[in-house]
């Protein structure tokens, strides 16, 4: 199996790279991700010569502008030299699905990192490296590993991942209006589960030979932002409930009345959502279904992962 590339900032694959000459090396990032994604490190602080070990940085507002100076002698200033770093190592990350960075940190910090106005920190901040990775790629899956131990911020960032690398290998194989319909119709049940799907349908039917190009940049570019909301237990039930249809016509009364409490059970939270997906998966190996096989809900990412465990 080819891994995934996903960039990650280098001191959570236990590289000596802090301030302190330590790491934080994640177990689950590194135990479980790692069987299935190719992690590029990055540590912009030490690509701009601040050293191991170093002076601590920090954000800080001055004249309605964030600098990052230094903790003890706010003459360190590397504000430009982070945000140039960034713009310097865009090309190599091109073919990302995906990126995970270290939390609070004022190079990395994806949100909520601390800015210091007049001595006083505000979590309103984000890394100043981490800001241009986004800006330059916005449909880039980005997570901290902090909130990857939220179970539904977890399966989601990995969804996302996945979605984003059957994306980029649609377009390296050749896109095509058959190739890009597919694609819509493999993940069409991924996305009920996120949102209204419509809108997507909408761009579609307006796709031909002479406009391809532009219909699938505009598809996309619409898709990642809405696949980033987390799916609800109630949009999950409706996507369970629309698949059950499928088998109305297979399953005996004994079978349906099993089905409808299963989800029933997951949708009061008393079971996961594998409880469902697993007996569906069941049923549709007695009685397949073309649509169904095709679509990528039931299975989105490997099994090992155990994502929908939690959920």
């Amino acid at each position: 199996m080819t891994k995934i590339p996903v960039g990650i900032s280098s001191c959570l694959i236990g590289e000596r790279v802090r301030f302190d000459g330590g790491h934080k090396r994640d177990a689950y990032i590194m135990g479980t991700l790692g069987e299935y994604f190719d992690f590029r490190p990055f540590c912009p602080e030490v690509a701009i010569g601040l050293g191991i070990p170093r002076p601590t940085i920090h954000l800080v507002k001055i004249a309605g502008q964030i600098r990052c100076v230094g903790v003890k002698n706010p003459e360190l200033e590397v504000t430009s030299q982070l945000r140039d770093y960034a713009q310097q190592v865009t090309p190599q990350q091109t073919d990302l699905c995906g990126y995970i960075v270290k939390k609070d940190s004022p190079s990395c910090g994806m949100a909520r990192v601390k800015v210091f106005t007049n001595g006083q920190p505000h979590k309103e901040g984000v890394g100043l490296y981490t800001e241009v990775l986004i800006n330059n790629y916005p449909l880039l899956p980005v997570e901290e590993e902090g909130r990857l131990g939220d179970a539904g911020l977890r399966e989601n960032f990995i969804q996302r991942v996945y979605v984003l690398h059957r994306w980029k290998v649609l377009l390296a194989e050749g896109l095509t209006l058959n190739k890009l319909m597919h694609f819509h119709a493999r993940h069409k049940l991924i996305i009920m589960s996120h949102g209204d799907y419509r809108g997507l349908g909408q761009l579609l039917a307006s796709a031909s030979q002479d406009n391809l190009d532009e219909v699938a940049s505009s598809y996309i570019a619409q898709l990642m932002p809405l696949l980033k909301k987390v799916a609800s237990r109630a949009s999950h039930v409706n996507v369970l409930q629309h698949i059950q249809g499928y088998l109305k016509k297979e399953l005996d009364s004994d079978d349906k009345e099993e089905l409808c409490e299963i989800i029933e059970r997951y949708r009061i939270g008393e079971v996961p959502l594998i409880v469902p997906l697993t007996l569906l998966k069941h049923h549709f190996r007695k009685f397949p279904d073309p649509y169904i096989d095709d679509s990528y809900y039931l299975s989105p990412y490997p099994q090992q992962m155990q994502l929908t465990n939690a959920l």
